[in-house]
């Protein structure tokens, strides 16, 4: 897995610069099993979605249940020709990101919070454990008739997804930094706050954007969940929609998208890794 995160162009540009010959059959090696990945990668995605299109034109599969590959792209322009189908996801996108925003911000700020005090996260913690082992779906009933069928019921929804998970991952990340460290700074004088500004964040930087990861992949979820019970628009709204009206190229499309959008947005944050980390 970590040959397959080697950056193709750097070793490029690694063979332009002075090195031995061993050094250059190596970066060449890692280069060519780079190659390779990608070319099964991709040969993997075209043979599944050529064997589906062929189950489908020869009766294998039905294709009114499981749609087709030209099914969804014929119903994908006619959705393009209005608009709709930005719109939907548009809305899907904007709510992922508040979610996603608010998960962030509450789980760092209370992971920080019970790390500062002791006490308080020794009381927090049983409800912590209790509150992210509760199905949440269970709850979004309860926030529907709470705060109404609109969107802050849906990111209310999504963020209840993820954000006691948060906490605790995080929480448990900065009591884990090196004890000598911490003892370090408060030898040299320093307060509990430049233990936290130098070595409780800076030293989980990786745990922080490893977090993020898998977050925006649990707002997403919260997201369509809350859309499948409350919503007017949205990638989840259209999956309901289509499957009362028995449109199933709508469904499975909008699964399609979901599947694209939710890669985009995990590549985005790998980059992000990559920049900080």
């Amino acid at each position: 897995m970590e040959e397959n995160k080697i950056s193709i162009r750097k070793l490029k540009r690694s063979l332009t610069e002075p090195c031995s010959d061993r050094q250059r059959e190596f970066i060449r090696y890692h280069i060519r099993q780079g190659r390779k990945v990608r070319f099964f990668q991709i040969s993997i995605f075209v043979l599944l979605i050529a064997a589906w299109e062929i189950a489908t034109r020869f009766g294998v599969m039905d294709p009114f249940v499981f749609s087709s590959p030209s099914r969804m792209a014929s119903c994908f322009a006619e959705l393009s020709a209005d608009g709709s189908i930005f719109y939907h996801i548009g809305i899907t996108l904007l709510e992922t990101f508040v979610s996603f925003f608010f998960i962030m911000f509450a789980g760092i700020a209370f992971a920080v919070l019970l790390w500062w005090n002791r006490m308080v996260a020794r009381i927090c913690e049983p409800y912590l454990v209790v509150l992210n082992s509760l199905p949440k779906t269970a709850l979004a009933p309860v926030f529907i008739v709470w705060l109404g069928n609109n969107m802050k019921t849906i990111i209310v929804a999504a963020v209840s997804v993820a954000v006691f998970g948060s906490m605790i991952t995080l929480y448990t990340a900065f009591c884990s930094v090196e004890e000598e460290k911490v003892k370090l700074i408060q030898t040299l004088g320093g307060s509990r706050l430049d233990v936290l500004k130098y070595v409780v964040l800076p030293g989980n930087t990786h745990t922080i954007v490893s977090n993020m990861k898998v977050n925006i992949g649990l707002s997403l979820v919260g997201v369509i969940i809350g859309e499948f019970l409350a919503a007017n628009a949205g990638l989840g709204y259209l999956i309901v929609y289509g499957s009362q009206v028995f449109k199933l190229d709508y469904v499975m499309l909008s699964i399609v998208v979901l599947c694209i959008v939710a890669t985009g947005l995990y590549k985005a944050l790998e980059q992000v890794e990559k920049h900080f980390v």
